[in-house]
């Protein structure tokens, strides 16, 4: 186990980053699911399904070590103004997290739940 206190990190179901365990949550972390209640609430919404299928799709059809920009998809399936920006963001890691993709930052791969700034998505090595 590497986690703290022995504990082995959890992935948010909704955003896809890490969860670190917490003395609160002691008595139930095999249950904690989300790393937050704005999380909770939001779950994994039918967009969010169709912004990771629209990733895995592009990364289908690119050739082997290209990337695809998550802001990509946030355009590619706005409708009526709204922004996917962090929705798209959220399908990429939870893709990383998954093992069907990579998230790099000028071709070095980083930590999804840490990472800042623009990121690009690849087909694993």
């Amino acid at each position: 186990m590497s986690g703290t206190a022995g504990h082995e990190p959890r992935t948010c179901r909704s955003c896809g980053r890490r969860i670190e365990w917490r003395k609160k949550w002691e008595r139930n972390w095999e249950s904690v699911a989300y790393c937050s209640d704005s999380c909770r609430a939001r779950k994994v919404r039918p967009i969010d399904t169709a912004l990771e299928d629209w990733l895995l799709a592009r990364l289908d059809d690119a050739p082997r070590g290209a990337t695809v920009d998550p802001a990509d998809a946030a355009t590619a399936l706005a409708t009526d103004g709204g922004n996917l920006g962090e929705p798209a963001r959220s399908a990429a890691r939870r893709l990383v997290h998954r093992g069907l993709a990579e998230m790099v930052q000028r071709g070095a791969v980083v930590d999804p739940s840490t990472a800042k700034g623009p990121v690009a998505l690849r087909r694993p090595r």
